[in-house]
């Protein structure tokens, strides 16, 4: 298998930390832009990286505040598919989230219902109310 060398990552690295600091900053698109840019320098399968989990991870919950569910959602799910994220609270309800959006109701409450078994009902601590009404209908 070939894995990058020193400098992609060192590059993600630097992309990652650019992103953050837009994220801070409230730059949403901005933020997802250094985010996409350093996914994109992972090579196939990038399903194998932590980082390529978290990118997606980030993208995912970036999408969320963008109202982008859609986009949102198939980040998220991508991210479960990779290493590290199955078994991640907070992707599986962040993705919950996406899909009750998308009035994708079944799935959304199969989602919020992982995260629930992850991490109890501090997962929907400041959240809105919406979903932990819905969930526990």
């Amino acid at each position: 298998m070939n894995y990058p060398g020193d400098e992609v990552f060192d590059r993600i690295e630097v992309l990652c930390e650019q992103g953050e600091s837009y994220l801070e900053r409230g730059k949403l698109l901005s933020a997802l832009q250094k985010f996409q840019k350093a996914y994109d320098l992972l090579p196939e399968p990038s399903n194998i990286y932590p980082s390529g989990t978290w990118l997606l991870t980030a993208m995912g919950d970036i999408n969320f505040m963008l109202q982008k569910y859609e986009r949102a959602a198939a980040n998220l799910s991508k991210a479960l598919s990779s290493v590290e994220g199955e078994g991640n609270a907070f992707i599986h309800f962040r993705l919950g989230q996406c899909l009750y959006k998308l009035n994708k109701l079944v799935k959304a409450k199969e989602e919020l219902s992982k995260a629930f078994q992850l991490e109890g009902k501090e997962i929907f601590d400041d959240e809105d109310p919406q979903y932990l009404q819905f969930f526990q209908s």
